[in-house]
């Protein structure tokens, strides 16, 4: 991705579904950084991507809105796993793809990490 010329791109011409769209939308999100902008429509098409890019710059709407368009909300198992390295951007992430999903009443996310109780997490997944 380094080196691809950049050209203003709007979240509202991406192929994602309406209630993701709503959700962008309701965040106040119209056009996409850099990262998004080349990260998205790869991984939309099935494509692994490896990103790098500075704090701040939405790095988690770029792989969690594709994320949550290959969500099937009617399958009620696991379908995806985020792995970060600390509590903290455990709980940051799972907050931001929360907002993203304020239309998708179907799918849930539950941040698990270490400090709490291992059997209501046990039980969140359940």
């Amino acid at each position: 991705m380094a080196g691809e010329a950049f050209s203003e791109k709007r979240f509202d011409e991406l192929e994602l579904n309406n209630d993701i769209k709503r959700g962008v939308e309701n965040c106040g999100f119209e056009l996409m950084t850099p990262i998004q902008a080349a990260a998205i429509p790869a991984l939309l098409t099935g494509r692994d991507v490896i990103g790098q890019a500075q704090t701040g710059t939405g790095k988690t709407a770029a792989f969690g809105l594709p994320l949550l368009q290959m969500v099937n909300p009617q399958d009620k198992n696991l379908q995806a796993i985020i792995l970060c390295p600390t509590r903290e951007l455990a709980m940051q992430v799972a907050s931001e793809i929360r907002n993203f999903t304020t239309y998708m009443h179907d799918v849930k996310l539950l941040p698990i990490y270490g400090g709490q109780d291992i059997r209501k997490q046990i039980m969140g997944l359940k």
